[in-house]
């Protein structure tokens, strides 16, 4: 390997090493502070407002969208751009959380005493307590780190990992805290394929009415493969006189019935089908069904309403054409 490519591979591994151990530094920072910060934030009448300047910036409205995807209100306000105005945007219901390495950054500062006047909650977030930034805070969270990973010591690196890692067990804590669910996830992650894994329910993809295969426990193997053609799902539900559901008949039945018998012709549906068959509530999120499929090496599900009643059919395709796999 050529002398330049194995530097560079001893540069990036440095690099690693520096900034795991900044993290793990963390560990003995997660204390009465940092419990104090949480009960802060979770009191909030308001929203939590991050606001940072250049690289702790970026972090802070990294942390702020954690924050907001996982339950706690929050936003980010630029402190440069409060001084000129956006100082309306905080209220005085909210709980301020700013983030400075130095703790000394001067737009930071400077609107200082207007959140005090407003008796906004302060929390900040420094590598240094015993800053300005650091002693005016009603809780103060330690990030600092022995140093930086940049060799010149200049480009922000391992304090900004810190920074980052400290938001977001803030905003883990949080989330178990207010018992925030998949579902109160989902609702605000509705687009791409994560919001169809937690807002999809089986209701909304299964195979009902018309459209749902279904035959009779007497129907003949003909009747059960026209009825399985026509409505193409590779199965057909089974249902007594009554209307009762007896159990699915499936193509992976078939092929075992081809096994066990020489001539079919005089088999009713109810002779072949698999008793029961695996069933899902249409309730359920259709992220289950497709767990529930994968478990059991199958490819179709039946689909039952809470009484357990027949309500619909639902298999592997759906799910792929919903983009939940």
């Amino acid at each position: 390997m050529h002398n330049d490519a194995q530097q560079m591979i001893e540069l990036g591994l440095n690099v690693i090493d520096i900034e795991a151990a900044a993290v793990n530094a963390l560990r003995q920072r997660i204390d009465e502070s940092f419990a104090a910060a949480c009960v802060t934030m979770m009191n909030c009448k308001g929203r939590v407002v991050v606001t940072g300047m250049g690289k702790s910036g970026h972090i802070g409205c990294k942390i702020a969208a954690t924050l907001a995807s996982t339950g706690t209100p929050a936003f980010f306000v630029h402190p440069g751009e409060a001084s000129h105005g956006d100082l309306g945007m905080i209220t005085p219901g909210d709980v301020v959380l700013a983030l400075s390495n130095s703790g000394e950054t001067g737009e930071v500062l400077t609107i200082l005493p207007l959140l005090k006047r407003m008796n906004s909650q302060l929390i900040g977030m420094t590598g240094n307590p015993a800053s300005t930034l650091a002693r005016e805070s009603d809780v103060h969270l330690d990030v600092g780190v022995e140093k930086e990973a940049c060799p010149l010591q200049l480009a922000p690196t391992a304090s900004t990992t810190a920074a980052l890692v400290m938001g977001d067990a803030l905003a883990i804590a949080l989330l178990k805290a207010r018992g925030f669910t998949h579902e109160d996830f989902a609702l605000s992650h509705p687009g791409g394929s994560l919001g169809k894994r937690l807002l999809l329910r089986v209701r909304d993809l299964m195979h009902s009415g018309e459209r749902l295969p279904l035959v009779r426990a007497d129907a003949s193997l003909r009747e059960a493969l026209l009825e399985m053609t026509a409505k193409g799902l590779g199965m057909t539900a089974v249902i007594d006189a009554d209307e009762q559901l007896l159990g699915i008949f499936t193509d992976g039945d078939l092929r075992r019935a081809f096994d066990a018998h020489t001539d079919l012709r005089g088999h009713r549906v109810s002779e072949l089908m698999t008793s029961g068959g695996v069933r899902i509530e249409a309730d359920k999120l259709a992220a289950e069904a497709l767990q529930l499929m994968d478990d059991k090496k199958i490819n179709a599900l039946l689909v039952v309403d809470q009484q357990g009643q027949l309500a619909g059919a639902l298999n592997m395709h759906d799910l792929l054409r919903a983009g939940v796999v």
